[in-house]
């Protein structure tokens, strides 16, 4: 299965903060038998994550994850440009997400998940352990989820 990490973090982009939830995500999904085959770093905002999901999307069957932009930041603006990308919504995936945190902070998340042509959209928060943490809560059955995709049949 292939896999696409984009970091959104005006902060990243400015050199003033780590991508240590890009670096997490892709380290994690290698780990779990991912193929990573593109990693970005863009700013916070609806146009740029909006135009970033829709050329990674473009002719791509596997797992889209973006992680930052969750929250309710005055920059978090994520799910807004993800929902504009997006053709449909998941929204069992984006619930099962919130409710995984041991924290419980998932609860604050505003993160989508969806699909755009063949592609699995999982938004997930900026921080280490809650993009993990959300990413774990559906990673199971993802798989699956872009079989199905990409044309496979239903269980």
């Amino acid at each position: 299965m292939k896999a696409i990490v984009i970091t959104a973090s005006d902060g990243v982009i400015a050199g003033t903060r780590e991508d240590k939830s890009g670096d997490a995500l892709a380290a994690h999904l290698e780990s779990a038998g991912w193929e990573l085959v593109d990693r970005r770093q863009i700013p916070d905002g609806i146009e740029s994550v909006r135009d970033t999901l829709a050329e990674v999307a473009e002719g791509f069957n596997g797992l889209i994850v973006t992680t930052g932009g969750t929250g309710f930041g005055p920059r978090d603006l994520t799910p807004e440009g993800t929902r504009l990308a997006i053709d449909r919504e998941a929204p069992g995936l984006a619930e099962a997400m919130r409710l995984c945190n041991t924290d419980g902070l998932g609860r604050l998340s505003r993160a989508l998940a969806g699909t755009r042509g063949q592609a699995l959209i999982l938004n997930t928060p900026g921080s280490t352990n809650g993009c993990i943490e959300t990413l774990d809560a559906v990673l199971d059955i993802v798989p699956h989820a872009i079989d199905l995709l990409g044309g496979g049949r239903p269980h």
